[in-house]
């Protein structure tokens, strides 16, 4: 991932490109804000541009349409955007972090089991660390 960090529409944009794998403007405009309008169609298409220019989308033409995709990975963009909250607001404490994720909203079984196992494997990755 560049060193850039999406702005909130952008990831929004992304999320949909993620999902789509490819969309038009009219497509992402007709997702945006749950399709009520409330984005003008323009800026819909500016916001992709910038996104273009910006290296966080690409495009091709089919047609007279233009058909954007993602040009930078959702696993890597996550864990640089999670990774830069961590150090910017709680100073790199992933205890201090996850305690007020937890805490700021209710937590199924099924998110518990996961957490439980990835903090296995971060174990895990740790021991083979000091031998």
């Amino acid at each position: 991932m560049t060193d850039l960090v999406p702005t909130g529409r952008e990831l929004k944009a992304l999320k949909m490109l993620w999902e789509l794998g490819e969309a038009t403007v009219r497509d992402i405009y007709g997702r945006f804000d749950g399709g009520t309008g409330t984005l003008p169609y323009t800026t819909v298409l500016s916001l992709l541009q910038m996104m273009e220019k910006k290296g966080l989308a690409g495009h091709r033409r089919q047609g007279k349409t233009y058909v954007y995709f993602a040009k930078i990975d959702r696993e890597r963009t996550f864990q640089a955007l999670a990774g830069g909250l961590l150090d910017r607001v709680f100073d790199g404490a992933i205890d201090e972090y996850l305690a007020h994720a937890l805490n700021s909203r209710r937590v199924s079984a099924a998110e518990l089991t996961r957490l439980e196992r990835m903090i296995g494997e971060a174990k895990s990755r740790g021991k083979k660390k000091k031998t």
